[in-house]
This record gives C-alpha cells, sequence and structure tokens, in this order.
C-alpha cells in the first residue's frame, strides 16, 4: 500500500520501528538499530523515514521515495 511511511518511535525501554496505521511493529535494544532498520525498511518501500525522540516529537526525517516538493537536483 502507498504512503506507508516508517516511525521509529519509544517503546518502554526500547524503541520500535512502526508502519504507519500500526500494521507492522518490530522493536529493538537501541536507538540506533531502529533507525538502521527503520531506513532499510523505507528505502525498500519508498516512503518517508521519520525518527522520533523519547519525547514522542519528530526529530528528524528522510524521504527514500518520490519527495513530495518538486526541487531539481
Amino acid at each position: 500500500m502507498p504512503g506507508q511511511d516508517i516511525h521509529v518511535v519509544p517503546a518502554d525501554d526500547r524503541w520500535a520501528v512502526e508502519t504507519e496505521g500500526g500494521h507492522a511493529r518490530e522493536t529493538f535494544d537501541t536507538q540506533d538499530e531502529a533507525i538502521a532498520a527503520g531506513r532499510e525498511r523505507a528505502r525498500q518501500k519508498q516512503v518517508e523515514l521519520f525518527i522520533h525522540g523519547r519525547d514522542g516529537q519528530i526529530r528528524e526525517r528522510n524521504s527514500f521515495g518520490n519527495d513530495p516538493r518538486d526541487i531539481k537536483g
């Protein structure tokens, strides 16, 4: 399904990689492990990756698909 972005989010004392809509969730011991897995999943699906901090706020965003901005170069 297109547009199901990937989120790295806090999960108790661990970190989770979730597909938007809550269909897939995988947990990791560290945020770095979760980011690496999320980045790979986002690349494969060509979607956005959102990295959240411990407070739940988005602290980083990466595009691996069709960039919504219409910028050349």
